[in-house]
């Protein structure tokens, strides 16, 4: 019998799940200041890469984002692809992860999502995404922009989709109003898709493991 457990053994090793690979990505708003914390709430548990769309990079501290953790802007869509047959990268950061959460979700990406627009290299990952995989939004905008009639119309539509919401929390907003809209706190995103996580692989979710 001891040649069996000798041989058992690298199959153990081998077995042990691999960290969950989140796709952390960011659209225009100003609650974008807070998206290096939140790929550093992320990374201390997971494998994750980020995306940034043009206007998110207004806000965004880039030299704050973990050092582990790569950000992708529109810039780096067009120039990695050189020729036919080179890879695409909407489509290769679509295949890599797991789970992907947009925080902020500014209205403006709201809307582009639910009329399958795809202008950029956030949207293009939408456009292409599985969705039997998680995605989750976490809405950030003026309470008028929230309570716009719009607003209601396209949360509908994604959540046909499959795309799970994060509602945005009742503050004082950046521009002084107070009212819902802003987005919900990093940690409070990070534990709700963790849960989500640990939740679907004790029930057999082993897709994602």
């Amino acid at each position: 019998m001891e040649p069996m457990t000798s041989e058992m053994e690298p199959v153990q090793i081998n077995s042990a799940p691999r960290r969950p690979r989140i796709l952390l990505a960011a659209s225009g708003s100003v609650a974008a200041i807070k998206f290096a914390n939140l790929c550093r709430c992320f990374s201390e548990w997971a494998e994750v890469k980020a995306v940034a769309t043009k206007h998110s990079l207004h806000f965004i501290d880039k030299a704050s984002l973990p050092e582990d953790v790569i950000l992708y802007t529109d810039e780096e869509e067009w120039s990695t692809w050189k020729k036919i047959g080179d890879s695409v990268l909407h489509i290769e950061l679509r295949r890599w992860a797991d789970i992907m959460v947009i925080a902020p979700l500014s209205a403006n990406t709201l809307g582009k999502i639910a009329g399958g627009l795809c202008d950029n290299l956030l949207t293009c990952i939408v456009r292409a995404w599985d969705y039997n995989k998680p995605l989750f939004v976490a809405p950030a905008m003026n309470t008028l922009m929230w309570n716009n009639p719009f607003t209601e119309r396209h949360l509908m539509i994604i959540d046909e989709l499959g795309i799970s919401l994060i509602p945005p929390v009742s503050k004082r907003l950046a521009c002084g109003d107070y009212g819902n809209g802003a987005m919900a706190e990093p940690s409070l995103i990070f534990s709700t898709v963790r849960l989500f996580y640990v939740s679907r692989s004790q029930s057999g979710g082993s897709s994602m493991a």
